[in-house]
């Protein structure tokens, strides 16, 4: 049994990337999607980059206090209770290109939104911050249902946080507009990196800011001139 902290539930650029390039490294892992969850296709991801010397980002260890521990046999021990220290953040951190990258990850099996309920406050919150400090921060959605992931900037989080208060749903066109779609790949399936490598170039050359609120907005209401082109995966 594991006991969460108080009000948090237990739902839950000079370098650019070889493999959109095609540069590719013969000691390079090979990872099927079949059978993988958002997570494990990240951390698939995430060891094919440290592999191929592209990124160096890892799952956040979460910390807990040991509370009982039974020993069914004399060489093994199963931890039976034990508390959170304290509400975990993101789930993943590390540095790309220079710069360094925190994010979580976000599963949804709705088709037209995505419900902000599935994002803590203090979350948003440390997304915020890091942001704040010049780290780059944002989520990763996947639309289970949609067979689709958006790699969806912290800036645009807090502004929707703030504007709908934390507690209704961000439509789907909406997020869509705001993304960066993570397109689907054989080698890594979870290629992030490319849709990572598009928002930041956007934020280098001012078509992104990364300051809530201050998107840049097309006169038809689109941000950033962003096409509607599910394949364009996301400003251009």
């Amino acid at each position: 049994m594991v006991n969460y902290p108080k009000g948090v539930h237990g739902v839950q650029s000079s370098v650019k990337n070889q493999i959109k390039a095609g540069k590719q490294s013969r000691r390079g892992l090979t990872f099927g999607k079949r059978g993988m969850g958002l997570e494990d296709e990240i951390n698939a991801a995430n060891d094919y980059y440290v592999a191929n010397h592209l990124a160096v980002i890892y799952k956040k260890p979460t910390p807990v206090t040991i509370v009982k521990v039974d020993y069914p046999a004399r060489s093994a021990a199963k931890i039976t209770e034990a508390y959170f220290q304290k509400p975990s953040t993101t789930d993943y951190n590390g540095v790309y290109s220079g710069k360094y990258i925190d994010f979580d990850a976000k599963e949804t099996k709705n088709k037209t939104s995505f419900p902000l309920k599935n994002v803590h406050e203090h979350q948003v919150q440390h997304l915020a911050n890091i942001v704040s400090q010049g780290g780059v921060g944002f989520l990763l959605i996947k639309f289970t249902t949609l067979d689709e992931t958006f790699l969806y900037p912290a800036p645009d989080l807090v502004d929707a946080w703030m504007r709908l208060d934390g507690h209704k749903s961000l439509s789907y066109d909406e997020l869509k507009a705001k993304s960066y779609q993570v397109e689907a790949k054989l080698n890594p399936s979870m290629d992030y990196l490319n849709a990572l490598d598009r928002y930041l170039e956007d934020l280098a050359s001012g078509v992104r800011t990364d300051r809530p609120g201050r998107s840049n907005q097309a006169s038809d209401g689109s941000v950033n001139g962003a096409s509607g082109d599910a394949n364009a995966g996301g400003p251009s």
